[in-house]
């Protein structure tokens, strides 16, 4: 099968990971896939574990983490070259982009069937989205999500989000982030060495708003933790100047901003104790899956599809409200009882196995394709019975 992918290489948030993940499993099961993404042909040498496919470029004007603005003529480009790749379908990690509402009609031109994954992330059940831009997103998102074949989200709360928008159970499928739980796994790190701790935590997304990041340090800072536990920071964005001044190693927290290197963030993971997730926001966060394979204890938010994650034992759910006093408690306890943060690593990283692995989204993903290429050619075949009966 040729999949014509269109996503991000960059700059570094969830949805590159999704991409760099997915297309990469996709290759190695076989199939074709064509990579679209905005970059200047010059712009960035390849990265580390990136798919060997190949690539095509769409102008662009500006570009960040959270949205995308094309070039005019990004359109004639990405049309032009679905014609010439001649795909089987064509599936879109939404970027958050002006060509995300245009995609349906040039795919219904060439007559390609269309899946979208929607990253953007929500508050969770019974809880208005904090922020009235994940809201707008969806308002604005459903009605063109209409001319897409199939939308795939990461959770049931998500899918209900949609269905109160006008967008039928029957065009949304449900498929989890999965982690490549043989990479992401338990193993040998020095890190702890390298920072002279006893117990590490580590935080690791982006340094934003709707990831709360000050409830997180507030806590640890109240918590009044030993000196022989540090706090890691991984990941950059544009909190990262105000915050980093007022929470330093003078309190035992080291910020290493974003790190490429894929064998760096897992010796990280390997060598941590706790994982720490206070975002007031999200989808599904395949930062929590990644610490989780990796038999991390870990605590989250119950935003989004990380509380489903966590529920029944596999680790904490926090209050997003109330994340700085639970902290507070919870930091200290997890630091003075190394016995249940294994206990907890062990069931987390069980967790996975059971319901979160790689393997088991790319299962469904490809079951998804032969789906809508089935239901494609029934519709052709539907078509040319009743014009040869009129």
């Amino acid at each position: 099968m040729h999949i014509a992918w269109i996503g991000k290489k960059s700059p570094f948030c969830g949805n590159v990971t999704y991409s760099r993940e997915v297309t990469n499993a996709l290759l190695d099961r076989g199939n074709q896939v064509s990579f679209l993404h905005f970059t200047q042909e010059e712009e960035e040498a390849k990265r580390d574990n990136w798919p060997d496919c190949p690539e095509v470029p769409l102008p662009f004007l500006y570009k960040s983490q959270v949205y995308t603005i094309p070039t005019l003529g990004a359109t004639k480009v990405l049309t032009q070259s679905l014609r010439e790749l001649k795909p089987d379908l064509v599936h879109a990690s939404l970027t958050l982009s002006p060509l995300d509402f245009i995609l349906p009609e040039i795919c219904e031109e060439l007559n390609l069937p269309l899946i979208a994954t929607f990253h953007t992330p929500y508050a969770g059940k019974g809880a208005k989205l904090v922020s009235g831009t994940q809201l707008l997103a969806y308002q604005l998102y459903a009605p063109f999500l209409i001319n897409y074949d199939r939308v795939i989200v990461f959770s049931e709360v998500q899918r209900e989000l949609f269905a109160k928008m006008g967008l039928t159970a029957d065009k949304v499928a449900v498929i989890p982030n999965g982690v490549d739980v043989e990479k992401y796994s338990p193993g040998i790190s020095r890190i702890k060495q390298e920072f002279h701790a006893e117990r590490l935590f580590v935080y690791q997304g982006r340094i934003a708003a709707e990831k709360n990041i000050e409830a997180l340090l507030r806590a640890w800072k109240q918590a009044d933790m030993k000196p022989s536990s540090k706090l890691l920071m991984v990941g950059d964005g544009p909190l990262t100047a105000s915050l980093r001044p007022f929470y330093s190693a003078e309190f035992g927290i080291y910020w290493l901003g974003y790190i490429a290197d894929e064998s760096r963030r897992l010796e990280i993971l390997r060598g941590s104790d706790v994982f720490v997730l206070p975002s007031l926001v999200e989808g599904l966060s395949i930062s929590l899956l990644e610490a989780m394979a990796c038999g991390l204890a870990c605590l989250a938010t119950n935003v989004g599809a990380d509380g489903e994650v966590l529920e029944n034992g596999a680790g904490v759910v926090l209050t997003p409200r109330r994340v700085t006093s639970q902290l507070s408690t919870l930091l200290p306890l997890f630091q003075d009882h190394p016995e249940l943060t294994i206990l907890l690593g062990q069931k987390a990283r069980q967790r996975v196995l059971e319901r979160y692995t790689l393997s088991q989204n790319i299962d469904r993903l490809e079951q998804l394709y032969d789906s809508v290429l089935s239901q494609r050619q029934s519709s052709k075949i539907f078509s040319s019975k009743f014009r040869a009966r009129l």
